[in-house]
């Protein structure tokens, strides 16, 4: 199949790149031209122009940064005549209302339309282990199925936006998990409580998540080089759940306060690094008490 796919960053490169393992023709686009290297030595088309690599697939995988950028790309006037009869797979993290509304204006211009953001990050990316949310209709659905198996485990959830719910209601555990931990990992420290004692602790209890293990080597070696998940994507995500929510019946007071640390984590010059991060916010002094 005719497949092309828009953004070819963190994840969008493990991803094109599975497509093309699974033998079928990709035509790559990405704002950074040298994103697209490896992809060309794995066999990708490459081209400079997003209009041209959506006139290349049938259907349109993209992962790109936020919802301006998929507007954008996508609904500028010079791809706004390549869309009809395309089918379009949207696989960043937006919020329910702008996936509808982008959506809408795919439609107008005849093409279909499916969100499905993932869980997971570089490595599942890698080894096709991702967990695909899929929101849009059934029978669009059922077609992408097996692409979308080509990338992970997909579920269709429902209705376009409630995917892009789903998945932020997924990110505000990250941030409220990871903030809670670096939080308490900072406490022990500071009261002299050896951490090997307190992980040992924590992981004979219910309050365990592994991600825990995950970050735990990063915050104490402060080190957030190679990120899988950068701390700027994650505020992006916290701050679209905090937009989504005032909507609604719910009071986000505490997830208010991880965008707090969030920014002072990009305040310290992190927006790039791991979002595990967030440690230094939480913890500013580190006396090497452990």
């Amino acid at each position: 199949m005719n497949i092309s796919f828009l953004g070819t960053g963190l994840m969008g490169q493990p991803l094109a790149t599975r497509l093309l393992q699974a033998g079928h023709s990709v035509t790559v686009w990405n704002r950074s031209i040298q994103k697209t290297r490896e992809l060309a030595a794995a066999g990708a088309e490459v081209t400079d122009n997003p209009a041209q690599a959506i006139a290349a697939g049938k259907v349109v995988f993209t992962m790109l940064s936020d919802a301006a950028a998929l507007r954008e790309v996508l609904l500028h006037e010079s791809a706004r005549g390549q869309l009809q009869g395309r089918s379009i797979i949207q696989m960043a993290t937006i919020g329910p209302q702008q996936s509808r509304e982008l959506a809408a204006d795919l439609h107008a211009l005849g093409a279909e339309y499916l969100e499905a953001p993932v869980l997971g990050s570089i490595p599942e990316a890698r080894n096709g282990t991702l967990l695909i949310m899929a929101g849009g209709p059934e029978a669009l659905y059922q077609r992408m199925d097996a692409l979308l198996q080509v990338l992970g485990t997909p579920r269709r959830v429902g209705e376009i936006g409630q995917a892009a719910a789903l998945k932020l209601a997924l990110n505000q555990l990250i941030a409220g998990l990871t903030s809670s931990f670096a939080l308490s990992l900072g406490f022990v420290r500071e009261q002299g409580v050896p951490v090997d004692n307190f992980m040992d602790i924590l992981r004979q209890s219910a309050l365990y998540a592994p991600t825990f293990d995950k970050k735990l080597q990063r915050m104490l070696d402060r080190d957030y080089s190679n990120p899988n998940f950068p701390t700027r994507h994650l505020l992006k995500d916290v701050r679209l759940f905090l937009e989504e929510s005032a909507t609604l019946p719910l009071d986000p007071a505490a997830l208010d306060g991880m965008r707090g640390i969030l920014e002072r984590s990009i305040s310290q010059g992190l927006a790039d690094g791991d979002y595990s991060a967030l440690y230094d916010a939480v913890h500013r002094e580190d006396k090497d008490r452990d």
